[in-house]
């Protein structure tokens, strides 16, 4: 019979019921990173072509 106050272990997979490691965090920066960019250059471009005419 198991006592009730013992631990339950469950490993980090198993808990989260996925694989990780998958490089997904790389993907989300990147993909902010590029976003970041291209938002500043639609941003500056137009401001830069304005100021000179």
């Amino acid at each position: 019979m198991s006592d009730q106050n013992d631990a339950i272990r469950i490993n980090d997979e198993a808990a989260r019921g996925a694989v990780t490691n998958t490089g997904l965090r790389y993907v989300l920066g990147f993909s902010l990173g590029f976003a970041v960019i291209a938002m500043s250059l639609v941003w500056i471009i137009p401001a830069l072509y304005n100021a000179s005419h």
